[in-house]
């Protein structure tokens, strides 16, 4: 049985915190009794069986594993909800208890919660029914996935007809019907290079000689993205070595498996610029195509003859001291999976038998994870992001003193895992960035600061310091905490945005230039730059207005005094489906206008999700916007429905009920709202909910969402529904009664009272002079910040409103 390890160490690592947060995963024949091994054996089989309806894991071996290593007694039973049965204080408090109880169960003894990285989707696509593998889970199938996936079976030992129903045969008629391997894209013309399936006269060039232009060129790697720069860095070293592996007996049978010519007949001038319908992003320009014609028929015929050889041989060692660099300050995990392996194959050619490649292979394990769909390559992991999320939602859940022991383990994970040095030596001469005081994606031996990971990190830190010390520990110390600030506060880049990893270097005239060329410019637009022209991260349309909302809100900017928000508010709620939710697909990013402004695509079949529907939600209620539509109600009712059901398990849950807002108390009375029976049906139908609730499900972060999503019942609420209660009441529409879970008892520590997110830096000790009523500034802005009971939606920040005292 494959079983998790925690925090382990091994030889040849090195460690900056004890691998606090460290997770990898290894084989023990001997593990498990003989119920486990059926049980594991059992998901196996059943997603195998689901595999292309449900094409993501649920983590289901890592579940079963901590779970038995870490029982919290007895969870409460569902809550199971009927027509016209009131939600209680009580039934809320089940619900919101099963759940924190599930997801502490799951935790790792250092604190951190383990999970797949699962975010790019695209380091194992599975094959798709086509015959082809696709670039991630859900894409269709490409030259790229489908090379790739298919020479690893064949060097894994699969045979020609080989694999369950001929998946290997099926495999190579994909590859042939496509054009065959003269069609794979440039990444890829790489890999199967240094294998010998490939020459390297048939790829564009990857010049080890810019790294040593002067540094202000404008093509410099130093300018590059820092993914873009660390990708290039190895493969340049072993471009310029023209690095081929053995030609083994099989390297030749690929070799004839996988063209639809001889392979000596292959014009590789042509195969260059060679790729594939379906992999072709942007078509290269003009200029691209000339200056790779030029490197390519001119420079490096020129590079590889003495005594121009000299300056090559000049390049590969600057380019190997890089390599060296961004493996001792990474402990040699590398900034991710795809230039962790090219840096140690890099590694391996410069020295077969160094202690860096040894290393090197040690931290492989670090970016293996095995569930029910295989082991399969993540990402360098989300240890830190995962944890900030989890946080703050069991903070929300006004449960913090019976989950104290849970929050404290959290709090040791987040102090031990903030970045306490700078890179070695000049780092700056090495083109990175300061990182003393940051929090990284994953944990501190990654050591990369990332800004937003910072800002989480550092938003938990003070939460926690306005904690008792007996729940959750000693706070961080607050030269810590400055340190945070000041790395956030040197990425922000001259034009007003704050990038993820390292400031704006590049001029923004290259990536108009550039649009899928690997030789990506470290350039941040800002914000609406970001959501309206290269907003390519996660699912970006909803994703990028969240945040973005969010940030313009902490900045005072709301509804009724930002034209920005309102467009925001206008964009979400046109997008909205009938039925209530939000629903946007990954197509988002992929379908284009002219190559370049992106459509915002609904999933297929016009479907839901929860995770969208509650960022959008989120948007809507922190811009301030208060719509009387009913589609705002009818969200409302089937959003909670929805994290009822997914926390309880109830699959009996009845959908004819209406969910209408209450009035928010003062805190910490956290929860009102009501339910009420409805003469209209749901506007989701069974047969919705449940494949909805199936994909779901198979989240390998479900257990953060599901608990995450109860926090949203939170700032519902802020939304100041107390006159449009009052106008159903009088209409019928809503019954006149209501569960509020109130003020804790004297004898619990109450949380940490913030009635509202403007409100939290002022609970700090930050003076926010827009919304103290005592400021000397307060009345020189109300011109600028209308203040009335009407327009500011929480009346308790409200200095004119009778509950204001």
């Amino acid at each position: 049985m494959w079983k998790l390890k925690i925090a382990e160490d091994g030889d040849f690592l090195t460690t900056t915190n004890g691998h606090i947060g460290r997770q990898h995963w290894e084989f023990d024949p001997n593990a498990g009794t003989a119920e486990e091994r059926q049980a594991v054996e059992r998901v196996r089989e059943e997603f195998k069986l689901n595999r292309f309806r449900v094409k993501q894991s649920a983590d289901l071996l890592m579940r079963m594993q901590l779970t038995k290593e870490n029982p919290t007694g007895t969870i409460p039973s569902a809550v199971k909800l009927k027509e016209s049965e009131e939600i209680t204080e009580e039934a809320v408090k089940t619900t919101l208890t099963r759940s924190i109880s599930f997801y502490s169960s799951i935790q790792a003894h250092d604190g951190h919660w383990p999970a797949e990285s699962a975010g790019p989707l695209f380091f194992m696509p599975p094959l798709n029914e086509d015959g082809g593998w696709g670039l991630h889970i859900e894409g269709h199938s490409t030259m790229f996935g489908s090379a790739l996936s298919y020479i690893c079976l064949r060097l894994l030992g699969e045979g020609p007809e080989g694999g369950e129903d001929k998946a290997v045969s099926r495999g190579r008629k994909w590859i042939l019907s496509h054009g065959g391997l003269v069609g794979i894209p440039s990444w890829g013309k790489f890999w199967v290079s240094v294998l010998g399936l490939y020459e390297w006269s048939g790829c564009n060039p990857f010049p080890p000689e810019f790294w040593l232009v002067p540094p202000s060129s404008p093509v410099h790697p130093g300018k590059m993205l820092c993914y873009c720069r660390l990708v290039y860095m190895p493969m340049s070293y072993l471009y310029g070595k023209r690095f081929v592996g053995p030609i083994t007996a099989l390297i030749q049978t690929l070799r004839g498996e996988l063209y639809n010519e001889s392979y000596h007949k292959i014009n590789w001038n042509a195969a260059r610029n060679t790729v594939a319908k379906e992999d072709l992003y942007y078509p290269h320009p003009l200029v691209q195509d000339l200056t790779w014609g030029f490197l390519h028929h001119f420079a490096e015929p020129l590079l590889t003859r003495w005594p121009f050889s000299k300056v090559r041989e000049k390049a590969l060692r600057v380019a190997m001291e890089h390599v060296h660099y961004e493996d001792e300050n990474s402990r040699y995990l590398c900034i991710g999976c795809v230039e962790k392996v090219l840096c140690l194959m890099a590694c391996w050619v410069e020295n077969p038998n160094s202690e860096a490649y040894q290393r090197h292979l040690t931290r492989l394990p670090d970016y293996y994870w095995v569930a029910e769909d295989g082991l399969k390559m993540q990402t360098f992991g989300c240890q830190t992001w995962d944890a900030v999320f989890a946080i703050q939602a069991i903070m929300s859940s006004n449960l913090s003193n019976e989950y104290g022991s849970t929050l404290r383990k959290a709090h040791d994970f987040l102090k031990a895992s903030q970045v306490r040095e700078n890179p070695s030596g000049d780092f700056k001469a090495m083109y990175r960035h300061i990182s003393k005081g940051a929090w990284t994606f994953s944990a501190q031996d990654h050591g990369w600061q990332v800004s937003d990971c910072t800002a989480e990190g550092l938003k938990c830190a003070l939460l926690f310091s306005q904690m008792p010390v007996e729940l959750v520990g000693e706070p961080m110390g607050k030269e810590q905490l400055f340190d945070a600030v000041n790395v956030i506060l040197s990425l922000q880049s001259n034009n007003g945005g704050f990038p993820a990893w390292e400031q704006q270097r590049a001029f923004q005239w290259l990536e108009l230039r550039n649009h899928a060329f690997i030789l990506l410019p470290n350039v941040t637009p800002n914000v609406p730059m970001c959501l309206k022209r290269y907003g390519c991260w996660g699912i970006c349309y909803t994703y990028g207005t969240w945040f973005a909302v969010e940030g313009l809100v902490s900045c005072g900017r709301s509804y009724t005094n930002s034209p920005a928000l309102r467009k925001a508010c206008q964009f979400l709620l046109s997008k909205q489906l009938p039925c209530g939710g939000w629903g946007e697909s990954y197509l988002s990013s992929q379908n284009k206008v002219n190559f370049m402004f992106q459509v915002y695509t609904n999933l297929e079949g016009g479907r839901p999700n929860l995770v969208q529907t509650a960022w959008a939600l989120l948007s809507l209620i922190d811009a301030g916007q208060r719509s009387s539509s009913s589609n705002i109600f009818r969200l409302l009712r089937d959003l909670l429905a929805i994290l009822f059901l997914l926390s309880s398990g109830d699959s009996g849950f009845d959908w004819n009920t209406t969910i209408s807002p209450a009035a928010l108390p003062p805190p910490p009375s956290l929860l009102c709202f009501s339910v009420a029976t409805s003469g209209s049906n749901s506007s989701f139908g069974e047969e919705t909910i449940s494949s909805e609730l199936k994909s779901l499900s198979c989240s390998t972060t479900s257990e953060l969402w599901i608990t995450f999503g109860c926090s949203v019942l939170f700032p519902i609420l802020e939304m100041g529904w107390d006159r449009r209660r009052g106008e159903l009441e009088k209409r019928g529409r809503c019954r006149k009664t209501r569960a509020t879970l109130g003020s804790p008892p004297a004898a619990r520590i109450p949380p940490l009272e913030i009635p509202n997110r403007r409100d939290f830096g002022e609970r700090l000790g930050i003076q926010d002079h827009r919304l103290n009523p005592l400021s000397p500034s307060f009345a020189q802005i109300q011109s600028t910040f209308p203040l009335s009971p009407i327009e500011i939606p929480d009346h308790r920040l409200n200095p004119l409103s009778p509950s204001y005292r």
